[in-house]
This record gives C-alpha cells, sequence and structure tokens, in this order.
C-alpha cells in the first residue's frame, strides 16, 4: 500500500482544522477568565472604597517645630 499525496493533503487539512477549533476554544476560555478577572478587581475595589469611607474616623497628625 503506498500513500498517495491526496492522503496526505486530506489528513493534513483534517488536523488542521481541530488545531483551529481548539485554538478558538482556547481563545474563548481564555477571554472568559479574563472579563470574571477583571469584574472581580472593579467590584472588589468598588466596594472596598466604599467600606473604607463609612464611619472611620481620620488622623491628621501635625509636627510643630518650635
Amino acid at each position: 500500500m503506498s500513500v498517495q499525496r491526496e492522503d496526505l493533503e486530506a489528513k493534513l487539512r483534517e488536523i488542521q482544522g481541530a488545531f483551529d477549533e481548539t485554538k478558538g476554544n482556547a481563545r474563548n476560555v481564555t477571554l472568559a477568565a479574563a472579563l470574571v478577572v477583571v469584574v472581580v478587581v472593579v467590584l472588589s475595589f468598588l466596594m472596598g472604597r466604599r467600606k473604607g469611607g463609612k464611619g472611620k474616623s481620620r488622623i491628621e497628625v501635625y509636627e510643630v517645630r518650635g
């Protein structure tokens, strides 16, 4: 049995199709993960900012040199 050029080309196209599909799925997962991280960071910042500003006394220290 000999391997024909058409057989090789068909197999390479099949492999390329599987690679492109996997690459597309990986890109979607990466974008979704990045979006989740950004949302969590922004929400943490906003909640911490809101909670940190309420009910806290501010103390200012001045140095007096005479």
